[in-house]
């Protein structure tokens, strides 16, 4: 008698476990690119949101650096005022021929107004200043001058807000509290008569 070998199965896989391999892998495939996203969309925020606050606080430093003082040329002398009521901040380099120190509009963190915005790009460069936005403006940087009402020759309020031209574009109607990548910064500078 011929010597035989047993005939083996070949154990395989059937068509439904393959589809419901295929099935786990999509379900886990979808959940790694929703979580690609939202971790996208995080970074994108939180890089806006971290460029916003950096050129409030440059803006920020530029007002603070004005003068703004009460000064005595010598004893005996009266005190004389100096305030920086010429400065141009919203060009590219400081310029004469701006508002300077002087109160602003008291709409000037909802819109632009002329002598308190300007537009970078979004790298944080310069691309205008005025009420219109240019086409490569990225970020709108506002400032509004406030004296304080209980001493108004000693006292100001400064703000700062930086937003997006997207946040704006997409707010039915002017900027009234923090929506979205914004930064708001306040101070007050005062002054004290010798």
């Amino acid at each position: 008698m011929p010597f035989r070998t047993p005939i083996r199965t070949a154990r395989g896989y059937t068509l439904i476990e393959v589809l419901v391999a295929l099935a786990l892998f999509i379900t886990i495939a979808t959940g790694v690119a929703q979580l690609v996203a939202v971790a996208t969309r995080a970074m994108r925020t939180a890089r806006e949101q971290t460029m916003a606050v950096m050129l409030a606080s440059a803006k920020m430093d530029q007002l603070r650096a004005l003068e703004w003082t009460y000064e005595r040329a010598d004893v005996g002398d009266p005190v004389v005022e100096r305030s920086d009521r010429n400065t141009d901040l919203t060009t590219r380099a400081m310029a004469g021929g701006g508002p300077g120190l002087r109160a602003s509009p008291a709409d000037a963190l909802a819109s632009s107004a002329a002598g308190f915005a300007d537009y970078l790009d979004d790298r944080g460069r310069w691309v205008g200043g005025g009420p219109a936005i240019p086409a490569t403006g990225v970020f709108i940087r506002r400032w509004s001058i406030r004296p304080l009402g209980a001493a108004p020759d000693r006292t100001l309020v400064i703000q700062v807000l930086v937003t997006t031209v997207k946040e704006e574009r997409s707010r039915a109607g002017p900027w009234s509290g923090r929506s979205g990548v914004e930064a708001l910064l306040t101070t007050v500078r005062t002054r004290k008569r010798e």
